[in-house]
């Protein structure tokens, strides 16, 4: 009998064929588990991105720089599955990283008491942040709002995010908003003349806010990160122009205008400084008679905005809602600035091509109409061509010693409203608006805002009848197809 028909050789190659296969599904899933752990993916499918961070989130982590370890403490209650997967999300962003890593623990305060001790931990049902000697409790009741005694909405990102920053950062940027002019207060709660709603979220995002009566005190805080000046009705003085050209020149200092129609920049002690950032402010009233570019009520709506300036970028990317502005005024870059200097003044917002700002005024009931010579209308050369602008950015760098990289300047911005951020207004348009400007000058360039996120609940009902069913399908149902699978292929063989 020759060898390779003898039953020897039958059972070498038998033998030799289910090692190969051995071989082979081992090393299928030892490739599956190295592409898994170095090349994975992950994809969110769920509607509205449940299980993802935003992209603010996402940029505060890159530049994250000291560890953070989060404890999540439980204690036999309902569990929290948002909770738990939002910190999940912040260990996966930072996991591949040397800097800035972000742990996780939990821990049962009734079971594991030792542990809860060293943490200092007695109640459950909180979150416990900690970075080097700082901490930072937050209770879990905190991301949730209630509605109908239901939790409704979900902000854990939100408020994570914000205690992250807290406990990382080593200085809080501080931001002054000045008064003794008239301006807008960020202690009054009315809709019109207050600015509450704006403080509260800039504190969110680990803001210090506070007042500036600089009619009362003639020296610039040294710790002032910014100053927002809204809406102001009298003239600055002499000594607090000059305080505030010092402040941008020499300190490098940042300085945020909203600016209303109806007191020119040089009755308002202000255009020397302007003019100083290569920015110049008309005494006009915008119109805008482009399509869906003006309510009833005067209203602008700013659709056209730039998409590379860090303040409007994540406005166009995310699609928000147009800029809803009451009475605006022009505002563009000097034509006659100086050149050169280090001096970078942009036009970020702008109407329509059919808009022109009113200068003679118009009575009620009567259509306003264009009067050349009279009213601002868009100048040649300037951008973007053929519009007003609305809101411009300017900042000034300079290179030391000819060295390749430039040093901290100052940066100015100016909008030609005055109540776009008032509590009245303030809608997401207006808030991530201020929001990109506020970073944008304290250099902490993250543009995007956080959102709440809709707690989606899912109900299964079933009656008596639906459950026997299922009773049944599970007992005899499932069982009785294995058999007749089964008795298919014994058939089969026998066959």
């Amino acid at each position: 009998m020759p060898v390779i028909t003898s039953f020897r050789a039958v059972r070498w190659l038998r033998t030799l064929n289910l090692v190969l296969q051995a071989v082979l599904f081992v090393t299928l899933f030892a490739g599956l588990n190295y592409v898994a752990k170095n090349h994975a993916s992950r994809f969110d499918l769920t509607r509205g991105g449940r299980f993802s961070l935003s992209a603010e989130t996402l940029a505060y982590l890159a530049n994250l720089q000291r560890p953070v370890h989060i404890v999540l403490t439980t204690g036999g209650e309902t569990e929290n599955p948002e909770v738990k997967g939002l910190i999940d999300e912040y260990v996966h962003a930072t996991a591949d990283r040397s800097s800035g890593l972000i742990t996780k623990e939990t821990v049962d305060v009734y079971q594991n008491r030792r542990r809860a001790e060293e943490l200092g931990l007695d109640q459950a049902g909180v979150i416990l942040l900690v970075s080097g000697d700082r901490r930072r409790i937050e209770p879990i009741d905190n991301l949730y709002t209630l509605k109908n005694k239901q939790r409704d909405t979900f902000h854990g990102e939100q408020a994570l995010t914000a205690a992250i920053l807290d406990v990382t950062m080593l200085r809080r940027e501080k931001i002054y908003f000045v008064t003794g002019h008239g301006e807008l207060r960020i202690d009054n709660p009315d809709p019109q003349l207050g600015l509450t709603a704006l403080r509260d979220q800039l504190k969110v995002r680990n803001f210090e806010v506070e007042p500036f009566d600089f009619s009362a005190n003639r020296k610039i805080p040294d710790d002032a990160s910014l100053l927002v000046v809204v809406s102001p009705q009298s003239a600055f003085t002499r000594q607090e122009q000059e305080n505030l050209r010092q402040y941008l020149a020499t300190g490098a200092g940042r300085l945020i205008f909203f600016l209303s129609p109806g007191k020119t920049t040089a009755a308002l002690g202000l255009d020397d400084l302007l003019l100083d950032w290569g920015i110049l402010v008309h005494p006009d009233i915008i119109l805008d008679p482009g399509p869906g570019a003006m309510t009833e009520n005067l209203e602008l709506l700013i659709r056209h905005l730039s998409g590379t300036h860090p303040i409007t970028k994540s406005l166009v990317t995310s699609g928000s809602q147009a800029l809803r502005f009451g009475l605006t005024r022009t505002v563009f870059p000097d034509p006659g600035r100086a050149l050169g200097g280090g001096l970078n003044t942009v036009t970020i917002a702008a109407t329509t091509e059919q808009a022109w700002g009113e200068r003679g005024g118009f009575r009620a009931g009567e259509t306003p109409r264009y009067d050349p010579g009279v009213d601002t209308r868009p100048l040649p050369g300037m951008d973007p061509p053929n519009r007003l602008g609305v809101i411009v950015a300017s900042e000034r760098t300079a290179a030391r010693d000819n060295l390749p990289f430039s040093v901290r300047g100052g940066k100015i911005v100016v909008v030609g409203t005055g109540d776009a951020i008032s509590n009245g207004r303030l809608d997401n348009a207006s808030l991530l608006l201020a929001l990109n400007a506020v970073n944008w000058c304290v250099d902490r360039d993250h543009q995007l805002s956080i959102p709440p996120r809709p707690i989606e609940r899912f109900q299964l009902a079933m009656s008596a009848a639906d459950f026997t069913k299922l009773r049944y399908l599970l007992l005899a149902g499932l069982p009785g197809l294995a058999m007749l699978l089964g008795f298919a292929v014994y058939w089969t063989r026998r066959s």
